[in-house]
């Protein structure tokens, strides 16, 4: 706690400027920590590094029924990060963003390096 009350004025302009251009994607934001915040969703990310599936394949991966896969798929889709594709009565998914999941593998490379 700061016991005198001074700041410095130009730099928290230049700090509240900055914050001003970011503040209409903030919501945003924390809206996509929200849907990360969840293991299930990041693990279908995960397995999704690794090519195409289908609803069944990653119920397989995740050890869930397809309906509660089919539920955490629909919410990564709603937000843009997965495609689907139907073939017949199958229907498969694949990660949208490349750079999604390179940021939240070099994440992984952080916590693996940060807990040695």
């Amino acid at each position: 706690m700061c016991n005198v009350t001074c700041f410095e004025q130009e730099k928290v302009a230049r700090v509240k400027a900055g914050l001003v251009a970011e503040q209409k994607l903030l919501p945003q934001l924390a809206e996509f920590y929200k849907l990360l915040g969840n293991t299930t969703r990041l693990k279908i990310l995960f397995a999704l590094t690794q090519g195409e599936l289908c609803v069944c394949d990653v119920a397989h991966v995740l050890e869930l029924t397809v309906a509660a896969t089919s539920h955490q798929l629909k919410l990564l889709r709603d937000q843009g990060w997965l495609s689907m594709r139907n073939d017949g009565k199958m229907v498969y998914y694949r990660a949208n963003s490349g750079g999604l999941l390179k940021a939240l593998q070099d994440d992984l490379k952080i916590l693996e390096t940060r807990w040695r």
